[in-house]
């Protein structure tokens, strides 16, 4: 027998056995040929796992725990590292973001700045001027209706005129102020406030203007109500509204001028990267220059000195602007009003002739006499003040004609006065209205339209210098923005360079 027959005998005498003798622990599949293993029973106090159905797949088996996009990131970003050209290219991405954000960092301040001098000139002050007019035309609307009182049948047309004038600019500012202040602020609620009061205070002095032509006494206790209206309530309200806006105006100056340390800081920071980056290429290359980051440094440099240069030049503007535009606008108004309350004050106390009293030291005097030299005693304060801020021979002429003319109806209010204290009620009346010789009425007079041209000049002086500071930002935002994209572009072809000699 060949040894290839005797092996197949054998082979079928053994899956004969299998088939008789099968073992007690498991059975192989009929025909598998294969042998059976034993059963092993589980560890003690484990469950048995329930049989895999037939022709289930196989459980997989559990791989790798997956990373995060962050962290292989992370490893890439190591991985460039640590090779040359890894590190241009991050050196080159951080330059760009660097150069970019200085001139978006740049561009935001510098808008905001010129957006806040262009408030101060064509805004705040303006506002904060048209509320020292609302002041200035009750104030003087007062004043014309306590003259207009006294001239009784001798009201001069002028005279009358002035004061309709008075109650309308007031109307027009105020309509003016209300479309230019915030809804619910206190601005706005002290101007619905005048414009409630203001018909009601016209009402008064129309019937106090009626009954003095008819020779009634009542008069005299309607026009007093309209001046307690305008001193106690009208005024103060007109007051407030002068302070709210001089504070904007306040903030609007510190908005402008405040100094933009974050683009400043952040130039220099990137100036020092560039120059670092320019070092690490000649120290590995001995070439002392990169064309593209010579580039990008040249762009911040004329940024950073455009920032400083633009900056001082416009802080220096709106400084000249606020020390001789408004702070000599602020005192000239407050003389204007000093002198209007003055002359309201001389006129009362020939109309209320002593029935107002209050008390100076040990004596009793005419209230309203007491209230004309305090307001007298403010307006010489104040043209003081005036001329030592006035910085040229122009605005200073001005207020020292209305200082003189200050002083002469000082003089001739001593005379009107002494009269009315001797009991010449008539002459003293005539030297105050202005039927008389030297009345005070044309110092009076004389005094307001010095006060006006003064007030031209220094406006003016404000708008031109307050100009010029705004100016000094105009094309300052977007050269920012221009030259900070022209730098990155820079840096970024200055690394290229340096990549390309690696490929």
């Amino acid at each position: 027998m060949s040894v290839r027959a005797a092996i197949l005998a054998a082979t079928m005498t053994m899956g004969e056995v299998e088939v008789t003798h099968p073992p007690k622990s498991t059975t192989a599949p009929p025909g598998s040929g294969l042998p059976t293993m034993p059963v092993v029973p589980p560890p003690q106090g484990q469950p048995v796992p329930p049989a895999a159905a037939p022709g289930s797949p196989a459980a997989p088996e559990p791989g790798p725990a997956r990373r995060t996009a962050f962290a292989e990131g992370a490893d890439k970003l190591r991985a460039a590292a640590t090779t040359e050209p890894g590190r241009l290219r991050i050196i080159g991405a951080l330059l760009a973001l660097l150069v970019v954000l200085f001139g978006a960092i740049t561009a935001w301040q510098m808008s905001d700045r010129a957006a806040a001098a262009d408030d101060v000139l064509n805004r705040s002050q303006p506002l904060s001027s048209d509320a020292a007019d609302i002041y200035r035309a009750l104030a003087d609307a007062n004043t014309a209706a306590a003259s207009g009182y006294l001239a009784g049948l001798q009201e001069k047309p002028a005279m009358r005129k002035g004061y309709e004038d008075d109650i309308r600019e007031a109307a027009d500012k105020l309509v003016t102020a209300a479309a230019n202040s915030d809804a619910g602020s206190e601005s706005a609620k002290a101007i619905a406030q005048l414009n409630e009061q203001l018909p009601e205070y016209k009402g008064l002095v129309e019937t106090a203007r009626a009954n003095n032509r008819q020779g009634f006494p009542v008069g005299g206790a309607y026009l007093r109500a309209a001046n307690e209206k305008m001193q106690k309530q009208m005024l103060p309200k007109a007051q407030d509204l002068y302070t709210w806006e001089n504070q904007r105006l306040q903030s609007d100056y510190a908005d402008a001028k405040a100094f933009p340390w974050a683009a400043l800081g952040l130039g220099v920071a990137v100036l020092a990267a560039l120059v670092w980056a320019q070092r690490r290429n000649y120290q590995r290359t001995n070439r002392v220059l990169n064309h593209g980051l010579i580039t990008a440094s040249g762009a911040c440099v004329v940024v950073l000195l455009w920032l400083v240069v633009g900056h001082t030049v416009a802080r220096a503007g709106l400084n000249d602007s606020y020390d001789h535009g408004v702070r000599s606008l602020n005192v000239l108004q407050d003389a204007r009003i000093a002198s209007l309350t003055a002359r309201s004050d001389e006129n009362l106390s020939l109309i209320r002739r002593g029935a107002d009293t209050q008390k100076v030291g040990d004596e009793t005097r005419d209230a309203y006499a007491v209230g004309y030299e305090t307001q007298i005693g403010q307006l010489a304060s104040a043209l003081a003040k005036a001329d030592s801020l006035a910085d040229d021979s122009a605005g200073q002429k001005p207020v020292a004609d209305a200082n003189s003319f200050m002083k002469a109806w000082k003089d001739r209010h001593v005379v009107a006065q002494g009269l009315n204290d001797k009991g010449n009620y008539q002459q003293a009346r005539d030297k105050v209205i202005g039927v008389g010789k030297d009345p005070t009425s044309v110092c009076f007079d004389n005094v307001d339209k010095a006060l006006v041209t003064a007030l031209d000049h220094e406006q003016a002086e404000f708008k031109q210098a307050a100009t010029g500071g705004r100016d000094a930002f105009t094309g300052l935002p977007y050269g920012a923005a221009v030259l900070a994209v022209l730098a990155a572009a820079g840096a970024v072809l200055g690394i290229g360079r340096r990549l390309s000699e690696y490929r």
